[in-house]
């Protein structure tokens, strides 16, 4: 404040005290006086501490002086702002109150962040914990079955080369044997034994795998359920490490087990199984529409999650739509459709054919709802890891109470 001196001395300028942002001039206490004592300078003239009259305190719109602060918009307005244009509805402070209660508010913020801070040291500790053994358990489980599958084969392949390496010796020796014969007679008696056991020799393939026969059958057959499992456990390895990394877009499949449908349109031809996770359509009854809310979703704070088979025949359409108006789907419904195998994006009032790239009729479809940034996101699931991507639509910021539907 030392810097700023007061504009209405005349003589040995004395440091201001504050600045008033209508009279547009700064003054020291024996000139701030009049603002104070007066009650309409008082209400009128807003005074800030001490500071620089320049453009930045004039609204680029309308020229006039900044005033007002706009709690909607976070911004700083003129009275031309707050009471014609685009702020004349909005939550408008003047720049003393908008500061006090901005500042209470972030001390009340600070102080939740630091209670947070301080529980999450002691939470992160248990969370590090819980993931790196599970992790670990994973982990250890996989290496495991990877090592027994490995030795398994290793074992098995090393003792049948071993019985084949049997001939080979066999007829080695019986060369040697041969050889060392000097008696002509006894060399030819012995040679048609020793032919046979070097036919056999050069016969033998120490690459080959296991002799045909059922010792073999039973380790192909021991080492496919084996290998099933671990790539089982890997698949569960590689979720956890996505999941760690990127829960919102790398859930399983299974993540979405939870989901009931709560029918919302009575339909004789439509049925419910007794957990209420799977439709039944009764064929034998002809056409029929179904409309279903889709409840108990993966969720938290700022996303929602689903996941739905959907069936290879017939209309359908996934997505977004007001609870009060369910019954109907009347707006606001935002979605995706698939009407005679097209694809179809549905937003307020309008729909519109998915073009630009070939996508097949999805059997599985992925919703994901992104609160925060009111976006729908729709994913066509081709595994327990993979997606492709068929739309994203950017929604309407409302109040509207939005819950997950099907239609079938």
């Amino acid at each position: 404040s030392s810097r700023i001196l007061c504009d209405m001395c005349t003589q040995n300028r004395k440091p201001a005290q504050k600045t008033c942002m209508k009279c547009e001039i700064s003054m020291c206490v024996q000139h701030l006086q009049a603002h104070l004592t007066t009650p309409v300078l008082l209400q009128t003239h807003p005074l800030t501490e001490p500071m620089a009259i320049d453009r930045n305190t004039k609204c680029p719109q309308h020229g006039k002086l900044l005033e007002y602060y706009c709690l909607d918009d976070k911004t700083c307005v003129c009275v031309s702002c707050a009471i014609e244009d685009q702020h004349r509805l909005h939550n408008m402070k003047t720049f003393s109150t908008a500061h006090k209660e901005l500042l209470e508010k972030l001390k009340a913020e600070q102080k939740n962040l630091q209670v947070k801070i301080k529980d999450k040291n002691t939470i992160l500790e248990k969370w590090e914990k819980t993931e790196r053994e599970k992790l670990t358990s994973s982990s250890v489980r996989l290496i495991e079955a990877v090592t027994n599958l490995r030795d398994v084969s290793l074992t098995s392949v090393q003792s049948s080369v071993s019985a084949r390496m049997v001939s080979i010796r066999t007829s080695n020796s019986s060369m040697q044997a041969a050889q060392k014969e000097k008696d002509t007679f006894k060399f030819l008696k012995m040679y048609s034994q020793v032919n046979q056991d070097v036919e056999k020799a050069k016969a033998v393939d120490l690459r080959k795998g296991l002799e045909p026969g059922p010792n073999r059958d039973k380790l192909v057959l021991e080492m496919r359920q084996n290998g099933e499992k671990m790539v089982n456990q890997a698949s569960n390895f590689l979720e956890s490490l996505l999941n760690l990394v990127d829960p919102e877009s790398h859930q399983g499949v299974n993540a979405s087990s939870d989901l009931i449908f709560e029918p919302r349109t009575p339909n004789s031809s439509m049925s419910l199984s007794k957990d209420k996770r799977t439709v039944f359509y009764n064929s034998w009854m002809g056409q029929c529409s179904g409309i279903f809310l889709i409840q108990s979703t993966q969720s938290v704070p700022n996303y929602q999650r689903w996941i739905l088979r959907l069936p290879d025949e017939g209309d359908w359409m996934i997505g977004l739509c007001d609870k009060q108006s369910a019954n109907k789907l009347n707006d606001p419904v935002y979605g995706l459709s698939c009407f005679n195998n097209c694809l179809n994006c549905v937003a307020t009032k309008s729909k519109e054919k998915i073009g630009g790239k070939d996508i097949p009729r999805p059997g599985r479809v992925e919703v994901f709802w992104d609160v925060l940034a009111s976006k729908l996101s729709f994913f066509s699931r081709t595994g327990q890891h993979q997606r492709e991507e068929i739309i994203t639509i950017e929604m309407t910021i409302n109040n509207w109470p939005l819950v997950p539907f099907v239609q079938l």
